[in-house]
């Protein structure tokens, strides 16, 4: 029966690979690029820590994604207008065409398929991928809280 459950976790972390290299070779960007990308078209003006808990990632390291995308142009940073101190994002002309083109879902084939789930099903999921942590002898929390695309 392990190997059954192996080969459904390799059909899953293939199925997401195959995902963000159909996002890189449409669109040119990560697929956790995307997501931000998406995040930001929803609530324009976002802020990074903001987008950071969305993406359910660490703030830093949603601050080096959005550092590459100003690098490329497809986001803009403002400063609020009503709070200097607080810095929104915004999509420029090129990321808003780049969002017309991209596979979906923009969150990514797992989250989007995890949001399909009821909760029963999450809640027994999660226990159960709880106990699999549990028995790995080497495991690293920090993957936790980077995106699978970068992982």
């Amino acid at each position: 029966m392990s190997l059954e459950v192996l080969k459904k976790f390799r059909l899953i972390y293939g199925s997401v690979r195959q995902h963000f290299r159909q996002v890189e070779h449409a669109c040119g960007v990560s697929g956790s690029q995307l997501w931000i990308l998406h995040e930001i078209a929803e609530s324009p003006g976002i802020g990074v820590s903001d987008l950071a808990e969305r993406l359910s990632i660490h703030q830093s390291t949603c601050s080096l994604l959005v550092d590459k995308l100003c690098v490329q142009k497809l986001i803009a940073k403002a400063r609020s207008q009503t709070d200097q101190r607080r810095v929104g994002l915004a999509l420029t002309a090129v990321a808003k065409r780049l969002l017309t083109k991209a596979p979906g879902p923009a969150e990514g084939v797992l989250p989007d398929a995890l949001k399909a789930l009821p909760n029963k099903a999450l809640l027994d999921l999660d226990a159960a991928l709880a106990q699999v942590i549990s028995e790995l002898n080497l495991r690293d929390e920090r993957f936790a809280e980077k995106p699978l695309a970068d992982l």
